[in-house]
Order: structure tokens, then sequence, then C-alpha cells
């Protein structure tokens, strides 16, 4: 069967790709996590085609100026529903793969530290209303840092979306005062 390169949103049909494809890896990058692979439901255009289109269906109702992507799969999932909805893409890059000025800012991750920039010159962010695109949800660490990232380039995050959600390490607890979507939930849970 064919896939459509502009699928509606199905309830349901996003999560059964991702239950159906994602790589589940234990002990990855280190003992005791467990990696939620999304490259086999990326590399099949019918599933990313639903997931684009299950987290674009969300999206929609915010009246955002743009998708913020985070580094590395929120760049694929945060263009690809950016290019839907006619908006641009703000690609929030890891620390030190951009040349000055930058804003930056040092958080710390479920398994260690990092560092996410955006420009601080040439995009004008002032006032701007972002959506955050990214890959899974654990500690909300990388989101708490994009959302602190923006706001202090005077850009207001008015949305999250993520394709998985990992129980347990309370990344949704940091959000509650924003809107929050899983595609992999199956209908997903909106706060």
């Amino acid at each position: 069967m064919p896939h459509s390169p502009h699928p509606t949103s199905t309830p349901g049909a996003a999560a059964d790709a991702l239950r159906r494809l994602t790589r589940v890896v234990p002990d990855f990058p280190q003992p005791g996590i467990v990696f939620e692979d999304l490259t086999p439901v990326l590399a099949d255009p019918d599933a990313f085609a639903q997931v684009v289109a299950d987290i674009t269906a969300f999206c929609r109702s915010f009246d955002a100026d743009l998708i913020g992507g985070l580094d590395a799969r929120g760049f694929l999932l945060g263009s690809a529903v950016a290019l839907e909805l006619g908006l641009g893409i703000l690609a929030i890059r890891k620390g030190g793969k951009l040349p000055p000025p930058v804003h930056r800012v040092e958080y710390d991750l479920e398994y260690g530290s990092a560092a996410l920039e955006i420009p601080a010159s040439g995009i004008p962010l002032e006032g701007k209303r972002i959506i955050l695109v990214d890959d899974v949800l654990a500690t909300g660490g990388t989101l708490r840092a994009s959302r602190e990232l923006l706001e202090r380039a005077g850009a207001g995050v008015v949305a999250l979306a993520v394709v998985l959600e990992v129980q347990g390490l309370g990344g949704r607890e940091h959000f509650a005062d924003l809107p929050l979507y899983v595609a992999g939930s199956g209908g997903a849970e909106e706060q």
C-alpha cells in the first residue's frame, strides 16, 4: 500500500506505528538506561508520516510563529511539522555547534550534563510564539533548557510535543503550565 505524503491524523495510528517499530535498547548509552530508538519509525515512510500528522494536528490550534526542533531527532520531526504548518523551524543546537554570538543554557540530563544554543542574532525571536518538538520526554531537562533559552531571547513557548514519554522520571511535572502532547500515548495526553 503506498503511503500518503500528507495523511490526516488517525487516532491511535501513530501509537501503533511506534509500538511496532521503536527499537528498545537496554543499557544504552550506559547501564540502567533503556534507549528507545525511533530510527526505524523515522525510516518507515508511513509511520513517519503518521507521527508527523499526529503532532501537526495537535500544533494547529496554538497560532505559533515557529517550531523549535531540539537537537537532533527534534530537527527531523520539527522540520516536518513546521513544513506541514507553513512555519519556519528553529534548530535548537547542542553546545559548540554554532558560531558566536549565541544564547546558551547549560543543564543536567538523566545521565550527565549538556548545553543548548541558538543564534543571538539573525533570527528575530522577540515576542515569537514557539512550539517545542522533540523525540522523548524523560526528566524534562532538555525541554526545560530549551524553554529557558527561548525565553532569554524574548520568545514564548506556547506548547510542547514529543513522540514518547518515559514514565516515572518526572519530566511532565516541569510543564504543568503548558499543553503537552505525547504522540506515542495512543491518543496522547494533553495537560
